[in-house]
């Protein structure tokens, strides 16, 4: 059956990525109907993608915030409703609890990543790989199960050449692993664990006293290759030093702490992740939506003036189809 959607790939400057359009002029409502009609279009091509797709012209959100929940749906079963799962009320939607605020003015006040020292490569472009750029991670990778699909909406975004968000072709990465490297990780388990659990590489270099963790809070494994649930691919899934448990990890089974050869292996395997042929920069602008797979891309958020630029962005979480491995599980993020 022919789509109404066209489709192209790769995104401008990457390997992989792909832009999702109806011909004709662009609008938020046109789209999201000829979504709902062709419930499978989207989500394949997404996979067809390699995980991730910019839609543009999405204005109309914006005004209509249910728009977003409606265009969630289409990738998934279960889009998450903040106000149920301990999310700070604070950065979540008034009227749309399925949608995380992300801004750097009240009442959220979630300031931006430090800038990079230096903040260009000797080359003069954004860093992009670790270690110069910091912050890589995949959204909520401590939860058992986690998250399949993100969507990531610009209401109000900073001006181009600050704010990017920065993505990784986990899939590419692991593919491209030496095999003597691929054959160490196959199998192995990272420990994550949120980041409010005072369990982060600099604080455990600082000396500061991990908190006690209530039960829905506890470190979860996580394969470090995890085979994709529809393309049946395997993927680099891992973060670095924010939302890996760096008391008791960040590899199960490995010598822990950031003196370790968890540690070791942790920057290793990072900075083969965030190799330029890796990685897609996008520049935001109003209106842009980018939907993004969780199981196999990791992303940054990068720097902004947050002092003299307003950032307003949203973002829908979507879930239900984690793979095999993650099967008949309870959710382990929720407060019995």
């Amino acid at each position: 059956m022919s789509s109404r959607f066209e489709t192209f790939t790769p995104l401008s400057g990457a390997n992989f990525g792909g832009l999702a359009r109806l011909p004709g002029k662009t609008d938020a409502h046109r789209f999201i109907q000829a979504a709902e009609s062709e419930p499978e279009t989207l989500p394949r091509a997404l996979a067809e993608f390699q995980g991730l797709m910019l839609l543009r012209g999405m204005d109309a959100i914006a005004q209509e915030p249910s728009l977003l929940v409606r265009l969630s749906r289409i990738f998934g079963p279960e889009v998450e409703n903040y106000r149920h799962t301990l999310t700070p009320l604070n950065m979540v939607h008034e009227t749309v609890p399925e949608i995380f605020v992300v801004s750097n003015t009240p009442p959220v006040g979630r300031q931006p990543p430090r800038r990079p020292e230096p903040p260009l490569t000797e080359d003069g472009k954004l860093p992009t790989r670790f270690p110069h750029r910091r912050g890589w991670h995949t959204d909520q990778s401590y939860r058992r199960p986690p998250p399949d699909i993100s969507l990531f909406f610009a209401v109000i975004p900073v001006p181009q050449g600050q704010g990017q968000t920065l993505f990784a072709n986990g899939t590419a990465a692991y593919e491209a692993l030496p095999p003597a490297l691929k054959a160490r990780v196959d199998g192995l388990e990272g420990l994550h664990v949120s980041l409010s659990a005072k369990r982060s590489r600099d604080e455990v270099l600082a000396g500061v006293t991990p908190r006690p963790l209530l039960p829905h809070e506890q470190p979860q494994r996580q394969p470090v290759v995890r085979v994709h649930p529809v393309t049946g691919r395997r993927a680099l899934y891992l973060c670095e030093y924010g939302q890996m448990d760096w008391l008791e990890g960040p590899f199960v089974g490995m010598r822990p702490g950031p003196d370790g050869d968890g540690a070791e292996l942790l920057a290793e395997l990072m900075s083969h992740l965030t190799r330029p042929e890796f990685i897609y920069v996008h520049e935001w602008t109003p209106g842009d939506l980018i939907v993004w797979d969780n199981r196999c891309l990791v992303h940054a958020a990068t720097w902004f003036d947050a002092a003299n630029e307003m950032r307003l962005m949203w973002r829908t979480t979507v879930s239900g189809n984690p793979g095999a491995a993650y099967a008949g599980e309870s959710k382990s993020w929720i407060a019995a």
